[in-house]
């Protein structure tokens, strides 16, 4: 869960998105992104799976099964 947590709030940086700009291209509420960020909460594959495409890098990458 750390690395996806790690990943994500990189991505987004790297991106210069806030987390309510991101929530608002995932269609989720800003506190959760900010769950997903601090580890407290993982995504559901559906939500992954956005993630994923929107920053265009594999779901493996997110987890931590790719580099």
């Amino acid at each position: 869960m750390k690395i996806f947590a790690e990943r994500l709030k990189e991505l987004r940086i790297e991106n210069n998105l806030t987390t309510i700009e991101l929530a608002e291209k995932l269609n989720v509420k800003n506190p959760t992104i900010s769950r997903w960020e601090n580890e407290v909460q993982i995504p559901n594959i559906e939500y992954l799976y956005k993630i994923a495409k929107l920053f265009n890098v594999t779901s493996d990458y997110l987890i931590g099964l790719e580099n």
